[in-house]
């Protein structure tokens, strides 16, 4: 494995969650890390901002460039990706982290959250990429790593949420498209949890504190996350990673120690 060490990260919805957790795993190896999120003031649901996340990433042993970025914004991605440029001389690695959910049936879903949701999902995803391929391009082993599902084309999947599911998938289709057309170039993969990870969005939407019971902690994302990023570019590209698989093929065996509560049944994620 060649580390992260002076390697820099942009890193979409950074301020906390699965975002933060890669940060901070990417910090600790000594890496930059670009932490591109909207919230620059606290939440009363969710807890972190741009700057305390950048604050953990320094105690880790990164360096931080916070910066607000809607990437709903191109003007606002391209300013963020000038920026990362200027301050740390390039980009070696994108994590299209920001997301938008709601798990609404078809007549429950107003037109703007659907909006928001692809134009967060699908619209940031390609917009950072298409942003930040220039500076890829250019780095020794990059990679482009969309937090999102693999692509399983069944009903059970779209019937409940179809707005979600298609925004989420239109990430996935980004890495389908961009790996066959950047091949041996950048590498373009997708990283999705097999349990549902304890999140503020579980928390919110899936049942509160006893949900989180039966969730994992974010730093299993977080450390299948860094095991891509070492592997060659060239060839590892166009995968949908499943996070315990990518571990397995590492050597991790214990499975256990990524448990909130251990020994609890774990709640599968979506669309695996």
């Amino acid at each position: 494995m060649s580390g992260l060490a002076g390697k820099t990260l942009f890193i979409t919805g950074g301020s906390r969650g699965i975002g933060k957790a890669i940060a901070l795993k990417a910090a600790k190896d000594g890496a930059n890390i670009v932490i591109a999120a909207k919230t620059a003031e606290p939440h009363p649901k969710l807890p972190g901002t741009i700057f305390s996340a950048a604050e953990e990433v320094e105690s880790a042993g990164g360096k931080a460039l916070p910066l607000v970025v809607d990437v709903r914004s191109e003007e606002n991605v391209i300013d963020a990706v000038e920026q990362a440029v200027s301050k740390f001389g390039g980009i070696d690695i994108l994590v299209n982290n920001a997301s938008a959910i709601q798990l609404t049936p078809t007549l429950q879903t107003d037109m703007k959250r659907f909006d928001l949701m692809h134009q967060v999902n699908t619209r940031g995803t390609f917009l950072c990429s298409k942003t930040c391929l220039p500076h890829l391009l250019k780095a020794k082993n990059p990679h482009v790593l969309n937090l999102s599902p693999p692509l399983n084309m069944e009903e059970r999947w779209f019937a409940p949420h179809v707005a979600y599911t298609m925004a989420k998938f239109g990430m996935s289709q980004c890495v389908l498209g961009m790996a066959g057309e950047f091949r041996g170039k950048v590498a373009f993969n997708a990283l999705w949890p097999r349990t549902a990870i304890a999140t503020a969005a579980v928390k919110n939407l899936l049942g509160g504190e006893d949900a989180m019971k039966h969730t994992r902690k974010s730093t299993i994302m977080a450390d299948a996350a860094v095991a891509i990023f070492n592997r060659d570019a060239k060839t590892v590209t166009g995968n949908f990673y499943i996070d315990d698989e990518v571990l397995a093929e590492e050597g991790v065996t214990d499975m256990d120690q990524y448990a909130m509560v251990a020994g609890a049944d774990l709640m599968p994620d979506f669309f695996v």
